[in-house]
């Protein structure tokens, strides 16, 4: 039987580059028997994307979705949106920038029914700077903690898997979305498949070293408790360093007499300790603070108008 797919792609300031994107999706699939859908979510865009949207949806009616957000919520909470909105058996989630090409879409279906029902089309090279290198390292190392797969380590933004899985997730709310971490709250089977990057069509990336690394830390103290397991460990580290210390205080006491001569010494004892406590005492404050806008209940995302969505 043949699968059908909805493919969800977050748009942001790239009027000129999805359409091109919509274009190269329609040419693969649109020979097929395969049923599908296009669901372009404008995650608060300040250019012409909106009514690129509209546009498509115009010439592409039954095919081509559009969802209007209120704001800038972030990659992936627009995501999450559209996945919600999508109607298909099997997801897939693509950037808007040309770099993923969809005719890779039907080796990720191949590979999904070898019995996966997660399948990231990981790049085959990536380049990038050296910090936004090291930033990407610092976010698949936080997934691979949090999800407790090798496949963290290859995790892309071109995936493909089973639309039920959002079932694990469907109450999720909080302004702090990761698609990566929740689809692990749905299937422990996932898989990875090697496919080529292409370069962007035109213009950089949104994604920073400062937005990848807020990423990872948001994912961090958001789906984990590793920071404060961190944080008990340089405690109990430095306890056992204080009592070291403490021995050699009192032993040369007992042997020589008076007191152990060096403040510089002393001082610096001091400042590693309290640097410690001021260290964890921050990581319990943003854990703090993650519960407190839990509490106020902030939604992931708000959306303003829908287009196409009437049949």
């Amino acid at each position: 039987m043949t699968k059908s797919i909805s493919i969800v792609i977050p748009v942001y300031n790239s009027a000129e580059l999805f359409p091109l994107v919509v274009s190269e999706i329609n040419q693969v699939l649109s020979g097929s028997d395969r049923p599908y859908e296009i669901i372009l979510v404008n995650d608060g865009s300040r250019d012409g994307s909106w009514q690129g949207i509209e546009n498509l949806v115009s010439k592409k009616p039954g095919v081509v979705r559009g969802i209007n957000l209120m704001k800038n919520y972030g990659q992936h909470n627009a995501l999450l949106c559209g996945i919600r909105a999508a109607k298909h058996e099997i997801c897939v989630t693509m950037d808007d920038d040309g770099q993923h090409a969809a005719t890779d879409i039907p080796k990720l279906l191949a590979k999904l029914d070898e019995g996966f029902e997660v399948v990231y089309g990981a790049p085959l090279e990536q380049k990038h700077g050296l910090l936004r290198d090291i930033a990407s390292v610092l976010t698949k190392a936080a997934l691979q903690n949090i999800m407790n797969a090798e496949s963290a380590r290859n995790v892309s933004a071109f995936r493909m898997f089973y639309t039920r899985l959002r079932e694990a997730f469907v109450d999720v709310r909080g302004a702090t979305i990761s698609i990566d971490v929740l689809l692990t709250w749905g299937s422990t089977k996932f898989g990875v498949l090697k496919v080529a990057h292409r370069p962007r069509i035109q213009g950089e990336s949104q994604y920073s070293f400062r937005r990848l690394f807020q990423h990872a830390m948001n994912m961090m103290t958001g789906y984990s408790t590793l920071p404060l397991r961190i944080s008990s460990g340089i405690g109990f580290i430095l306890t056992l360093f204080g009592a070291v210390v403490f021995m050699y205080t009192f032993i040369r006491y007992l042997i020589f007499g008076g007191v152990v001569p060096g403040f510089t010494f002393l001082a610096s004892m001091i400042s590693v300790f309290s640097g410690a406590q001021l260290f964890a005492l921050g990581i319990m404050g943003e854990y703090l603070g993650r519960m407190h806008y839990r509490l106020m209940d902030k939604p992931s995302y708000t959306i303003a108008e829908k287009q196409g969505f009437n049949e």
